[in-house]
């Protein structure tokens, strides 16, 4: 063979390596292929739940919050019966605690009353009293309706007597009070009763 035939035949077959050459695909590769190729083919794993079987798992999960939901309501419900309970029982200790001081001062009255003859002692003795009361009352929100020369109000006021011949100024206005009216915190607990001009 002549040295020229030989040089061809090399060219060609580096030619020929070459287009191999140009991708060389090792092992790792292939594998990294064929696990894309199969990651492309396979479906969600949620796609391939039946749908009856989501319904039902969707259906027990919405079942269990509801139960949930209704287990503490019903906690809810039997904690606020048993706190109104408690507070019409003992709603109204902060009324007592504030009233005792007072009675505690008329005890004490009465036992001086045994002692002295004096009426003037025993009416300033008296007054300081019920002065204590009425503050007691007010710092629970319990204050006197007005009535010295009101208009008669139905809300606030309780007509027992009606009194002819005032004039026109007098009329429709309260003339007496028989009765002290109280509000608590604006709430009427005991209309005034009255005496209303004609």
């Amino acid at each position: 063979m002549k040295e020229k035939d030989i040089n061809i035949e090399e060219e060609e077959m580096t030619s020929e390596n070459s287009e191999f050459s140009e991708d060389p695909v090792t092992p790792e590769d292939q594998e990294e292929q064929e696990s894309s190729e199969g990651a492309n083919t396979s479906e969600d794993p949620e796609e391939e739940l039946d749908p009856l079987e989501k319904a039902l798992a969707e259906n027990a999960e919405l079942k269990d919050k509801w139960l949930r939901s209704v287990a503490e309501f019903d906690n809810y419900r039997k904690r606020t019966i048993k706190e109104k309970a408690e507070l019409i029982l003992n709603g109204s200790t902060k009324a007592i605690e504030a009233i005792l001081p007072a009675i505690d001062d008329m005890e004490r009255a009465l036992e001086s009353g045994e002692k002295t003859e004096d009426p003037q002692v025993l009416r300033e003795g008296m007054e300081l009293i019920y002065n204590k009361l009425l503050k007691a009352l007010e710092g629970l929100g319990v204050k006197a309706i007005e009535t010295k020369d009101a208009d008669f109000d139905t809300d606030l006021h309780e007509a027992v007597a009606m009194v002819p011949g005032m004039g026109d100024d007098k009329k429709g206005k309260v003339i007496d009070c028989l009765q002290k009216g109280y509000k608590l915190n604006d709430k009427v607990i005991r209309h005034a009763r009255v005496a209303v001009g004609q």
